[in-house]
């Protein structure tokens, strides 16, 4: 039976609680990646209300922010809520706004018993009141320290905290690191599976953007090309000072990236000068790397030079968080390890 609200979860004691809980919040930030990323400027938000082992309720934030993943969640459980437990990815809104209620002022008319948290939200206008909002109203609430849910929030943090959206560097090479032959053909060097896998990347992104030879050498179309995917593509921008194109927004330099406004997440494409100074500016946050099959020898490299002094500066830096086989090619994903962590052969 659910506990009576206002009160503790006796289940909130041990090993099992937190190891349901963290099934529960990884639920919920699958649901997140739906609303990515239309929801912006708000952050994307997956919330689920657990009714004795059953969702009575979901809900992922909807496009242009609104209405909240709790909202729309709270609502679809009605009265079901009362007594339930409520998983949210992010720590629910305290401050009110014209465009709709507080979530924690919706959680609270709800009555669940318990409510947990997968990551506390950084907008000072929510740290900590959220939680606050909901524990003076007799509800317990579990803070977790979420992987799963953190991740689903990259963009939103990395904006909050870095001052800048989450990069992912895309890159397609051969075995031998090549991009294209010594003569620059390179279409196509992976597979259908994989440039259909590209795609639904950038459909997951906010903006796309490429250096100005490759807009110039390729002309490429930037945009989604997966049915029913298409009014997902992304906001195009070239790394450029020179070139004029009303198509196309121009950044003069990496940095810029920091100016760029609704932008939670950015999915760089290249070529190996762009991608060489995302890496030697440290703006990358992840990697994806889809390695085809084929050695081209004396091609063009991936990546141009970065500045590393020695190799040792080169170990440790990214932790492998993805592999997977798309049709011929090998898709592998590389998530900067964080700055406040030692790498490997540290001490501390």
């Amino acid at each position: 039976m659910p506990t009576a609200p206002g009160k503790a979860d006796p289940r909130d004691t041990g090993r099992d609680t937190a190891a349901e809980d963290a099934r529960w919040l990884a639920a919920a930030a699958r649901l997140a990646a739906r609303g990515r990323p239309l929801s912006r400027p708000n952050p994307a938000v997956g919330c689920l209300v657990v009714r004795d082992g059953i969702v009575v309720g979901r809900g992922w934030t909807r496009p242009g922010g609104r209405p909240h993943a709790e909202a729309v969640a709270l609502a679809e459980a009605g009265a079901a809520a009362r007594g339930a437990t409520v998983y949210v990815t992010l720590e629910p809104c305290a401050h009110r706004s014209d465009r709709g209620p507080a979530c924690s002022d919706l959680i609270v008319e709800a009555r669940p018993a318990r409510v947990v948290i997968g990551q506390r939200d950084p907008d000072p206008r929510t740290c900590g009141r959220g939680i606050e909002r909901l524990t003076e109203a007799g509800i317990a609430v579990a803070a977790r320290a979420c992987p799963v849910s953190r991740d689903s929030l990259a963009g939103y943090l990395a904006r909050a905290e870095r001052g800048r959206p989450h990069v992912t560097l895309k890159l397609a090479t051969s075995l031998d690191g090549a991009i294209a032959t010594a003569a620059g053909e390179s279409r196509w060097i992976t597979g259908p599976a994989a440039r259909a896998h590209v795609h639904s990347r950038r459909a997951m992104a906010d903006a796309i953007l490429v250096g100005g030879g490759t807009w110039r050498a390729d002309a490429p179309r930037l945009d989604v090309r997966l049915p029913g995917l298409e009014p997902r593509s992304p906001r195009r921008l070239v790394l450029s000072r020179t070139i004029a194109d009303e198509t196309v927004e121009t950044l003069p330099a990496p940095e810029a990236i920091a100016g760029l406004e609704a932008v939670q997440y950015l999915y760089v494409e290249g070529g190996a000068q762009t991608a060489a100074a995302f890496l030697a500016a440290d703006l990358v946050d992840r990697i994806e790397l889809y390695r085809a099959p084929i050695v081209i020898g004396g091609g063009a490299p991936a990546i141009g030079d970065i500045g590393l002094a020695s190799l040792a500066q080169a170990h440790g830096r990214w932790h492998l968080a993805e592999r997977r086989q798309l049709g011929s090619d090998t898709f592998e994903a590389y998530r900067r390890q964080a700055q406040d962590q030692p790498r490997d052969g540290d001490k501390r």
